[in-house]
């Protein structure tokens, strides 16, 4: 589905990042597999897609960090080729905790810091897109940024910011054939939710018309839905990848 194309997977070590990157391989791609801290995670997944017979590398990079995303898109693309298609799913961490106990510090680190990911990699993958005037660029939002939960007032408004920021990108370059999409995941089974109680997973569960929460791999293939040929007509998505738990 995917032959010929080379993708950068942001945050893609673990979870929703990792499941993608391996989907996407699987499908054909050659994938950037973007790290931080996780370097063995990271370079596990790379040698498992490797023995599956797909292609990929693992780059490390702080994608809030211009100079880090420029150097790391242009490793990539010498060593995988151009990138076609970006999956911003690099997520920064919050506190969860009432927002009359924020400080403004902690706030602002979680906004400025998921728009500097999405903002610094759209604009690095831009040129090579617009030379060949085709591309896909996916960003990996949250349910909540439309239902906000208790605790998570900074992840709720930062997520906004990333919607609004892909609407307005797939507004400008849509003339350029490049399409821009979101997918947005309810609760999802990975290390990041791990330390949320059982009782709130079960209660999700219970209140979701499929009956359980998503797994990495169920956000995964949305993306490859959004990113493939097939849907080559859309664009300014929001899709809800969460079983039903939120419906637009």
């Amino acid at each position: 589905m995917l032959e010929g194309r080379v993708v950068l997977v942001t945050g893609a070590s673990r979870g929703i990042g990792a499941a993608t990157a391996r989907l996407l391989a699987a499908n054909g791609a050659a994938v950037a597999v973007n790290f931080r801290e996780s370097e063995a995670a990271a370079r596990g997944l790379v040698d498992a897609i490797r023995s599956a017979g797909g292609q990929a590398v693992a780059i490390r990079a702080d994608v809030r960090d211009r100079a880090q995303v420029d150097a790391l898109v242009a490793e990539a693309s010498r060593r995988l080729g151009p990138i076609d298609t970006l999956v911003s799913n690099a997520s920064i961490g919050f506190p969860m905790k009432p927002f009359t106990e924020y400080r403004w510090e902690e706030f602002a680190a979680k906004l400025d810091g998921e728009l500097q990911a999405a903002f610094h990699c759209c604009q690095a993958v831009l040129p090579a897109m617009r030379e060949r005037r085709r591309g896909c660029i996916v960003a990996i939002s949250s349910t909540l940024s439309r239902r906000p939960g208790e605790g998570f007032a900074a992840h709720s408004c930062a997520k906004s910011g990333l919607d609004g920021l892909m609407k307005a990108l797939a507004l400008e370059l849509g003339p350029l054939g490049i399409r821009v999409n979101v997918v947005a995941p309810g609760l999802t089974a990975t290390d990041a939710t791990a330390h949320l109680p059982a009782q709130a997973r079960e209660w999700t569960a219970r209140t979701t018309p499929l009956g359980r929460i998503a797994r990495p791999e169920d956000v995964a293939g949305a993306v490859l839905m959004l990113v493939s040929d097939a849907a080559g007509f859309v664009t300014g998505t929001y899709l809800p990848a969460n079983g039903g738990a939120y419906m637009l």
